[in-house]
């Protein structure tokens, strides 16, 4: 459920001279130059955190969210980049009566900068947008491709260069999300019944660090990310999550990119190590990568 959330963490595009192009790293590319890419996730878990107890869901057995995101990531000016991509959402049960949902999920665009510069630090500062882009229903989770609602992204970042190509990344970033119209014509949250279909969902921040290795055509990177909504509710003893819960998880991973001209491949593997109202997934994405010249 919470890998659903996190989407907007998946997008793995290339930049100049083979190098990693994310909204949460210190890479940029030249002006003028594009690179398209399309990404394959899956992600599963059986065992969730229905608040901070660790349990399993017999009706639901492994639950699977695969995504196919298409991606363009380009340079404005070689200080100013624009990245834009729109996922699409697949989500299955393997036990019970849940049906899964599928269909395009968030489109999302973000500007990213660089600022200050000197002695190996740089400063970034990055602004994203992300808006439902298919009328799916947000309020069915764990088996909704999305919860709905708009969203405001705004990160601030330090890259330091290490000898010998190693680099260090740290990032922070909140998210603005706005209410979601749920189907429905009131809903529970916490210990108070709200007479609305208009649900409040609460914000969110991110926050990790990442060390890597860089060299020409060859990147390997290893990171903790952590998000945390801003306030919300928990998940009721055997009763369904909601939007409005507070869902928190800390995963580690490793990611890796080899691009020896304009066709690349890159690839991403992640792990909760611990949360409230998720459940523990082992996410993998893997993309094909193409860069080429506006």
């Amino acid at each position: 459920m919470k890998k659903i959330l996190l989407l907007l963490c998946l997008v793995l595009i290339t930049g100049q001279a083979a190098m990693a192009q994310m909204p949460h790293d210190g890479i940029y590319m030249n002006k003028k130059l594009a690179c398209g890419a399309v990404i394959y996730s899956n992600s599963s878990w059986t065992n969730f955190w229905e608040n901070q107890l660790f349990r399993d869901n017999k009706n639901i057995g492994r639950l699977t969210t695969e995504s196919v995101s298409a991606m363009l990531a380009y340079g404005i000016t070689k200080k100013l980049n624009v990245i834009a991509v729109v996922p699409y959402v697949r989500t299955n049960a393997s036990k019970g009566n849940l049906m899964g949902q599928e269909g395009l999920q968030d489109a999302s665009l973000w500007l990213k900068a660089k600022g200050y510069a000197a002695h190996g630090l740089t400063l970034h500062g990055v602004v994203g947008l992300s808006v439902p882009v298919s009328n799916y229903v947000p309020d069915f989770l764990p088996m909704s491709i999305g919860i709905g609602s708009k969203a405001l992204i705004t990160r601030g970042m330090i890259s330091y260069d290490l000898p010998k190509h190693l680099y260090l990344n740290s990032s922070i970033a909140y998210q603005m999300r706005s209410n979601v119209r749920a189907d429905r014509d009131g809903y529970l949250a916490g210990s108070r019944f709200y007479n609305t279909s208009d649900v409040a969902v609460p914000d969110a921040f991110d926050a990790a660090l990442r060390l890597g290795y860089l060299k020409k055509d060859n990147q390997l990177e290893l990171f903790a990310e952590h998000f945390s909504c801003v306030g919300g509710d928990h998940i009721r003893r055997n009763d369904m999550p909601f939007i409005t819960n507070d869902m928190t998880m800390t995963s580690v991973g490793v990611y890796g990119k080899f691009q020896p001209k304009t066709l690349g491949v890159n690839a991403r593997v992640a792990y909760v190590v611990d949360g409230q109202n998720v459940g523990q997934s082992l996410s993998l994405s893997v993309g094909v990568l193409y860069q080429f010249k506006l």
